[in-house]
């Protein structure tokens, strides 16, 4: 098992550059339009986190919440705005409301991109994957996992690992492309949805496991002395 990622080659899925993205800039209206008119999934709009300009000090991120150490700025709903097909302004963020037509496992970049290349060999079908600019990978799973997820995670052996493991589920809110997060950049898919995987996201069993263990293995690495990492 502990060579389960060794041989593992990640080129061909790092992200891409900003210089590499389309040309064509999708708006919130569009995309929102596209989310619920072609997969099926309810939209909210959110206000975006913006930059408050400080003085003598690099602007920091504000949420429209209003509170200076908000753990999720931009990602609250505007009330009366979910399930709409269009945001309401060209800036507003567009959000997926979890627990509903999926919930989300949300991993660290590198972890999560080490288990997506080891699902795809394996000929796992990997559901929809959004990369946020935090460094974090998402994978929309079945809706359910979240309250699930503790005896899932009890069965496969992983219940006391500490693992950097989350999952959003009934009442919480994942950004959605193209929102920009406080500017550290827009979401992007990683892997897009389809009209195989759009309704009927995969049952997080089949991901879990290979999540679970690069986690793990990620959490192992850092925490390793210099001489022994190098």
């Amino acid at each position: 098992m502990d060579n389960l990622f060794g041989e593992l080659r990640l080129g061909h899925l790092r992200l891409a550059p900003l210089g590499a993205r389309r040309r064509t800039k999708v708006t919130a209206s569009q995309a929102a339009a596209e989310y619920t008119g072609r997969w099926g999934w309810a939209v909210a709009t959110g206000d975006p986190a913006t930059d408050t300009p400080a003085t003598g000090a690099t602007a920091p991120t504000r949420c429209p919440c209003g509170s200076a150490r908000c753990a999720a700025p931009g990602l609250h709903p505007v009330p009366g705005t979910e399930g709409r097909g269009r945001a309401a302004r060209a800036e507003s963020s567009v959000l997926f409301p979890t627990g509903r037509a999926f919930d989300v496992l949300d991993v660290p970049e590198q972890a999560g991109l080490q288990a997506l290349v080891r699902l795809e060999r394996m000929g796992t079908q990997v559901g929809p994957v959004l990369a946020a600019p935090t460094g974090r990978l998402q994978f929309l799973v079945a809706a359910g996992t979240a309250r699930r997820l503790p005896d899932l995670l009890y069965r496969m052996g992983w219940d006391d690992a500490a693992l950097d493991l989350i999952c959003h589920g009934e009442g919480s809110y994942v950004a959605a492309p193209p929102t920009v997060l406080g500017g550290l950049g827009p979401v992007r898919w990683l892997r897009r949805p389809t009209r195989d995987n759009a309704g009927c996201p995969p049952e997080a069993r089949l991901l879990l496991g290979t999540l679970a263990y690069a986690c793990h293995r990620g959490r192992e690495r850092t925490a390793e002395p210099a001489w022994i990492a190098s």
